[in-house]
């Protein structure tokens, strides 16, 4: 039986590309092992099963059913039938935070938790294979078009049944937010978009935003569940693994090139996320 192909992250997938949206809709891979990336990830199951290890719970999905989950958290999908097809998106905080979902929901996504819903019907299968043709048209009118109807399909999830898994919620709870503090952190995740491969403060990040820091660590912090730092490592830290897998790769110069001020800063901040080294982690997937 021929060895079953497996997903490596390159430097034009979703971990080298952290703030990219994208949009999909083909045959998964079975990943060797976790990864993360900073956009919230949609998948709707066309055709098969598939099965996710997230970061701290499991899930199965069959033909029919969507999920919606924050992928800062490592996850993966470990196994999925041979007939499995996959469509969805990844989504880049600034267009999380234009859908209009119940305050819990997104607190909850944003911590670890999975949104699965099977209210679903035919059109999804036709409106993702769309909206990914038009992803791909290389209009930007019609790639605004398909994101814009992206988001009102996910909207629709909070009027019918769905689950969040695990059903219990963390003792934090996410304030609710005026319009006004969300244009405040799309505009704080612009910047961090566009700088966070150079040495910037959360200074140069509330300036941004036209707001005080201390304001401005407090709304983001209450909106992601991660302070202005973390969010700021976790783009490095995608980016850093899609480098980790070219064959000539150095761990040292891989650092600098991702942002990271020193090997060490860059291995402390790896190991909390991976829970291995980058050395580890190079080992355990070039070459395979």
């Amino acid at each position: 039986m021929p060895e079953r192909p497996f997903y490596q992250p390159g430097a034009s997938s979703v971990e080298g590309l952290p703030m990219a949206l994208q949009m999909f809709h083909n045959h998964p891979l079975v990943m060797l092992k976790p990864h993360w990336h900073a956009q919230v990830e949609v998948n709707f199951i066309v055709r098969g099963s598939v099965h996710y290890r997230m970061a701290e719970h499991e899930i199965a999905l069959s033909a029919g059913e969507m999920c919606l989950f924050w992928g800062g958290l490592p996850h993966q999908m470990d196994d999925l039938s041979d007939d499995a097809i996959y469509a969805g998106a990844h989504l880049p905080l600034v267009h999380f935070f234009r859908l209009h979902l119940p305050t819990d929901i997104r607190h909850r996504l944003m911590t670890g938790a999975t949104l699965v819903t099977s209210a679903t019907d035919p059109a999804d299968h036709h409106n993702f294979e769309r909206w990914n043709r038009y992803f791909r048209s290389g209009d930007p009118a019609i790639t605004e078009h398909a994101v814009n109807e992206l988001l009102l399909r996910l909207e629709r999830v909070r009027f019918e049944p769905y689950r969040l898994v695990p059903e219990t919620a963390s003792q934090e709870t996410g304030g609710p937010f005026d319009q006004q503090s969300l244009r405040n952190v799309g505009r704080m995740c612009d910047f961090i978009a566009e700088n966070f491969l150079y040495d910037v403060d959360c200074v140069d990040i509330a300036a941004a935003a036209d707001i005080h820091p201390k304001y401005a660590m407090s709304i983001f912090k209450k909106s992601t569940g991660m302070t202005l730092n973390e969010y700021m490592n976790l783009l490095r830290l995608s980016y850093a693994q899609a480098l980790l897998m070219h064959e000539d790769a150095n761990v040292l110069r891989v650092a600098m090139d991702s942002g990271f001020g020193s090997l060490s800063a860059f291995n402390k901040s790896f190991r909390k996320l991976a829970g291995m080294s980058p050395s580890d982690f190079r080992r355990g997937t070039v070459g395979r």
